[in-house]
């Protein structure tokens, strides 16, 4: 795992950091996609990233919610 995310992170950062200071006709950009991808790419990780921790915290609250509901509901019987 730690290869492979330190692979990723060396193609990215010779994608975006190397790759403009090279002539557009040099063989290497054949290699890379096109440069307007190494914004979108971190960008649509980041956005899915955050609703997947925002769709957690909501469904948990709100099974937090249901369940203190719940608990609530057998006292108020029996103490009437």
């Amino acid at each position: 795992l730690l290869l492979f995310v330190a692979s990723v992170f060396l193609y990215y950062s010779v994608w975006t950091l190397l790759l403009p200071f090279l002539v557009d006709s040099s063989p290497v950009h054949a290699w890379f996609p096109s440069r307007e991808w190494a914004i979108r790419i971190p960008t649509l990780l980041v956005i899915l990233g955050l609703s997947s921790i925002a769709l957690f915290l909501g469904a948990r609250i709100v099974g937090d919610m249901k369940s203190e509901k719940q608990r609530r509901l057998p006292r108020s019987i029996g103490s009437q």
